[in-house]
């Protein structure tokens, strides 16, 4: 099994910053995939920012210039800067990813989701 931890969400007002960070733990053989996924109420959930197993980012396009992905690969954490945001950021934001356990196993996993508000 698996476990993504994240932390780092919150309240801030319009124009400021938080900085999320999601965990990997358990039984990882290789990351093919680990991003930001966010959800606001009465909307689906939508990709945000994310690593690919090539190690290309890819942005939402309401975030570019926002919002940046970065990673740690020793500790197999990937974090999200959000700066400039704006109370349409607000949202529950899950991190995701899909992790190969060897023996041809591979599994997508989700963390428990972090509510950032951002406020007007």
């Amino acid at each position: 099994q698996v476990q993504l931890v994240e932390s780092g969400g919150g309240l801030v007002q319009a124009g400021g910053s938080l900085r999320l960070s999601c965990a990997a733990s358990g039984s990882i053989f290789r990351i093919n995939f680990m991003g930001w996924y966010r959800q606001a109420p009465g909307k689906q959930r939508e990709l945000v920012a994310a690593f690919t197993s090539g190690g290309s980012t890819n942005y939402a396009d309401s975030v570019k210039g926002r919002f940046t992905i970065s990673r740690d690969n020793a500790k197999n954490t990937v974090y999200l800067q959000m700066d400039s945001l704006k109370p349409e950021d607000t949202a529950v934001y899950y991190c995701n990813a899909v992790i190969s356990q060897g023996l041809g196993v591979i599994r997508d996993y989700w963390g428990q989701g972090t509510q950032v508000t951002v406020s007007s």
